[in-house]
């Protein structure tokens, strides 16, 4: 192709391959998009900017991204496409020049306890590999390293045809796997504290068991009292060991009570089966309270807590086991790596030291493979996701970021816009939502959604240069220079929280005191200790409130209203006013329309293509019956209050006939975390990721208590919502309250009133008390980094 300048009337016309070079969305409708219609330039860095709630994710995941994705899985076969995720198109009217997706989103990894760093980021597989080809004595294949797979032996007898005759041979077969069989490759044990079980006082029959669910008066009590291997009617402190083994740990048995056949198991092996192979966030909140009562969990005494059996920790590769490499520091493990240089397997060390530089390289050298992801913070599952597209050689992608710098400290954001830099540099296309000012900066293009959240957003009130957006009159570019001056006068602690010897992870024997009745802000480097020392080292008992990252679980059918507990007061008060039951004021419950179920939409099941789903006739969409809709509280039937907004409900609950005070309460302190936009009756599927964090900050401001933990609550928030999220922080120091922040945002350091800083760096690097003070003493020392960067941002 020429390179003359375009302007140049000699030069030739662009071939038509190369006219390509935006993508274009027209009339845009997902969610709360307004017939939004958008040209993105490829092979640039655009960030998609607005406050929280606006429809940034709306536009670039649920449409560009989606679409992209639904295309990619039509060039598959039907049959393939039927293992696959069904994508439907989303509502938009024109999607041109779109290339391939990856997505890189804030989904909290999984938190199956067999998962660990190493096993989702391909690691594990290679060291694995590598042990089984260099390990000293030599024990097997990769799988003889792996946690996961049991060693197994059998032996028995194999029929086959062979020239028109059934033959039979006698077979052995083995399997070797790595698994500690003490643990079964949990690395921890459990122990059961069997006084939490049952009162022994009692008898069965007098209701001795105290498990969740465990009553005698359904198939439970006619098991324990048909078994015959115990008398129900004694007291448990008289059974016989005998008998005291089979209530606990006798294994399953078949047996017949009333002509029925059961099996009868053991009190200990059912729990464990029922509830403890299960992670404790999945559980109900009274099951998690009776396991976190009666279960202890420590690190299995015969494999030591690497999960590994004996043998595969006796394979050594210069003196180190693979569960010694699993445990290292990946920065350390990367050096180990290095020196190597064993010809035979020269791929595969390539391709690991690869994987273990990319680690580093993105600021997670601190992490250990061994690491359960389920414990990953929100940026560092964020990060750990994008390990594998850093050495890609794919270009002409798109790259799809979800604010990729949630979690990190104002110093590891610049190595993260490095990497975004570069990925765009190979040619792709780099759509990045954010909402840091640092990354704003480095957008080649910049799309500004709002004016507002909710209903009062989805259009584009900005498109073009960063320097456009500087001057500009939307929300955004009127916050993007905001810097916070220190406050002149800090309040006084009205006492101190000790801690004294913190080891947990990289802490370094930490003694320090909390200063409690004040703003304290924890901060330092990503990795530095911070989670680890508040976390670990505050218990969560009577009066501590810990709200931290972990995602909101819920379906489509979950609202705010339902989550916050709102539903309640208000199916009571329509109850009450009606003088009918509250169940019929539930879309889950009696009320339902029986065409939809309550759903409001009617689901039709396409085999490999998308499902369709139409509003449902004869509700119309509002998930009632239309005998419910007939009862009214102020003037408004059950499904009218549900399309509120929290602030016109806020109002409709305040006063007149529908006033409720429990109801208004709950209201209030929605509107206090900004969500007044938000509906009442909105899916929980549809809300952001900084609306799904202030709804759960607003449901823990009920609990009772005088010390609030917050796990960086700037987490999807844009620039203006700091300002009010701070400005509920003051209001609950003033009311009395004890706040501790986990934070890296230099607006809410500069607020504090005592700022502990950890480091000076991550991982061994770290876990140190680098300074304690207020916060214009950390910026006249500037003696770590976060005082480095927090004294540039004030006085920029």
């Amino acid at each position: 192709m020429s390179t003359a300048p375009m302007t140049d009337p000699q030069s030739p016309a662009l071939p038509a391959a190369d006219s390509h070079d935006l993508i274009r969305v027209h009339g845009a409708r997902v969610n709360n998009l307004k017939d939004v219609s958008v040209e993105i330039p490829k092979r640039r860095l655009t960030v998609f900017t607005g406050v929280s709630g606006s429809g940034k994710s709306s536009l670039v995941f649920g449409t560009i991204a989606a679409e992209s994705q639904r295309l990619i899985n039509e060039t598959y076969s039907a049959f393939v496409q039927g293992f696959m995720p069904t994508l439907a198109r989303p509502e938009v009217d024109v999607l041109e020049g779109l290339t391939t997706a990856i997505l890189v989103d804030q989904e909290r990894m999984g938190a199956n306890p067999r998962s660990t760093v190493g096993t989702v980021t391909d690691a594990n597989a290679m060291l694995r590999i590598l042990f089984s080809r260099l390990g000293r004595p030599h024990i097997g294949s990769p799988q003889a390293f792996s946690f996961n797979v049991a060693s197994i032996s059998g032996t028995g007898a194999v029929s086959f045809e062979r020239g028109g005759k059934n033959m039979k041979e006698r077979r052995d077969f083995s399997i070797t796997g790595g698994m500690c069989p003490r643990c079964e490759g949990m690395g921890r044990v459990t122990d059961i504290d069997l006084s939490q079980l049952y009162d022994d006082s009692k008898s069965l029959s007098e209701g001795a068991l105290t498990i969740p669910g465990y009553s005698m008066d359904g198939w439970y009590g006619r098991i324990f009292s048909g078994c015959g291997f115990f008398d129900p009617d004694k007291p448990i402190r008289k059974y016989t060991k005998a008998e005291l083994h089979d209530l606990l740990y006798k294994e399953p048995t078949k047996i017949k009570v009333d002509g029925i056949n059961l099996t009868y198991e053991g009190l200990v092996p059912k729990i464990q089966k029922s509830m403890l192979s299960k992670e404790k966030e999945a559980l109900q909140s009274h099951v998690r309270a009776f396991v976190e009562r009666a279960v202890t969990f420590t690190s299995c005494p015969e494999c030591g807590g690497t999960r590994l059996s004996e043998a595969a920790r006796s394979s050594k590769i210069k003196g180190i086991s693979i569960a010694d490499a699993c445990a290292m520091q990946i920065s350390d493990l990367a050096e180990w790596v290095r020196d190597l240089g064993e010809p035979s397997v020269a791929p595969l060390l390539t391709a690991l030291r690869q994987s273990l530089d990319s680690f580093v390289e993105i600021g997670l050298g601190y992490l250990s493979l061994e690491r359960p992801s389920g414990t990953l913070s929100g940026g560092e599952a964020q990060r750990v996701k994008m390990i594998r597209h850093l050495g890609s050689s794919l270009t002409d992608v798109t790259y799809v970021f979800d604010e990729p710098t949630i979690g990190l400290h104002p110093h590891d954001i610049q190595r993260m816009n490095g990497l975004l830099l570069r990925l765009r540099d190979k040619g792709n296309t780099v759509l990045v939502v954010e909402h840091k000012p640092e990354t704003i900066a480095i957008a080649d293009h910049v799309v500004d959604l709002g004016p507002g959240a909710g209903t009062a957003g989805g259009t584009v009130c900005f498109e073009g240069t960063v320097e456009g957006l500087r001057t500009g009159a939307t929300l955004t570019g009127r916050h993007l220079e905001d810097r916070a001056a220190l406050k002149k006068t800090v309040r006084t602690s009205t006492g101190t929280l000790e801690i004294r010897g913190a080891t947990r992870h990289n802490l370094r024997d930490v003694d320090v005191d909390i200063p409690l009745g004040v703003l304290c802000v924890v901060t330092g480097v990503a990795g530095s200790g911070k989670s680890s020392l508040i976390h670990g080292s505050i218990p969560a008992g009577a009066g501590v409130i810990s709200v931290d990252q972990g995602a909101i679980r819920g379906s489509r059918r979950s609202s705010p209203a339902t989550y916050t507990g709102l539903l309640d007061p208000i199916r009571k008060a329509f109850a009450k006013a009606n003088g009918v039951k509250p169940a019929l004021f539930s879309a889950n419950s009696e009320g339902a329309c029986p065409n939809c179920n309550g759903a409001g939409v009617i689901y039709t099941d396409l085999a490999m293509m998308a499902g369709v789903a139409t509003t449902c006739e004869e509700c119309e969409g509002k998930r009632f019956q239309a005998s419910v809709l007939d009862h009214h509280l102020g003037g408004r039937d059950i499904s009218e209050v549900l399309a509120m907004s929290v602030t016109e409900a806020g109002e409709f609950f305040g006063a007149g006939q529908a006033r409720t005070p429990a109801a208004h309460a709950i209201l209030d302190r929605l509107a206090d975390v900004g969500l007044g936009y938000l509906s009442l009756g909105q899916p929980l599927t549809t809300l952001s990721g900084g609306e799904r964090q202030r709804l759960k900050l607003a449901t823990h401001m009920a609990d009772k208590g005088g010390l609030y933990v917050l796990d960086e609550p700037t987490t999807g928030l844009h620039l203006a919502d700091v300002e009010q999220l701070l400005g509920l922080l003051d209001r609950l120091v003033d009311s009395g309250k004890s706040v501790i922040v986990i934070e890296h945002h230099q607006a809410v350091m500069a607020h504090a009133d005592w700022i502990i800083d950890l480091g000076p760096g991550a991982g061994h690097d770290g876990g140190r008390i680098v300074f304690e003070g207020t916060p214009a003493d950390l910026v006249a020392a500037r003696s770590t980094l976060t005082g480095e960067h927090l004294a540039a941002y004030i006085s920029t």
